[in-house]
């Protein structure tokens, strides 16, 4: 499949809404009592370097640093800008987890709170771009995957697991097409998904895996 020039879709202006929900979630974590429990249950690392206090937290397997009071995000051994959609995924993620054990059930997007009212909002802006660049040739994703901390699972016809974060496995599986049949793929959750975050954020965390993907493919 040719795929230079990927289209990456457009996003609308949110900084506005971005910046007031990036401001109340900050806010949220300078108020968690009990840091260090917090931590615990999200996976995350409670870092103390003389006066300086930090959240080390990996996301799409790169750590990241939430520091503290501020609750600003930053990349560890990097300057690069983090874009707003990811600051908030990983603080939303960090304050919302509850520290629930895998559910080791497989659920789909429309068995989440309000998921089968969106579904095809969702599969829109994940499912379906992703089986159009991967539909036919499904065995290049567990390789485009790994940068993400991709692993090969057994679903479908070829599916990858990657570990957005420490507690929420992200599942995606394609099912080959024939001469009947056209590729079909799906994204799957841990059932506990809902205790790390919430409907919203996931579409939002499942399209940047998408794209993240997608451009992959070079």
């Amino acid at each position: 499949m040719e795929n230079r020039n990927i289209p990456v879709p457009e996003q609308k202006n949110y900084e506005e809404a971005y910046g007031l929900a990036y401001q109340l979630v900050r806010e949220k974590v300078a108020a968690t009592g009990d840091i260090e429990e917090q931590c615990r249950k999200s996976g995350a690392r409670y870092q103390v370097t003389g006066n300086r206090r930090a959240i080390i937290i990996s996301y799409l397997n790169r750590p990241y640093e939430i520091s503290l009071p501020e609750a600003e995000v930053s990349l560890v051994g990097s300057d690069d800008e983090i874009p707003m959609r990811d600051k908030l995924l990983i603080l939303h993620y960090f304050t919302t987890a509850k520290g629930t054990p895998p559910g080791n059930k497989l659920i789909t997007f429309q068995e989440l709170p309000e998921g089968s009212m969106y579904s095809p909002t969702f599969a829109q802006r994940t499912i379906n771009p992703l089986t159009r660049y991967f539909g036919d040739d499904p065995d290049k994703l567990p390789e485009v995957s790994r940068d993400l901390g991709g692993e090969k699972t057994n679903f479908g016809d070829v599916a990858v697991t990657i570990n957005a974060f420490s507690h929420v496995p992200i599942t995606i599986l394609f099912w080959k097409g024939d001469e009947e049949l056209t590729p079909q793929g799906n994204i799957l959750f841990d059932a506990t998904i809902t205790d790390y975050l919430a409907t919203e954020d996931i579409t939002v965390l499942c399209e940047i895996i998408t794209w993240k993907l997608i451009r992959q493919l070079g």
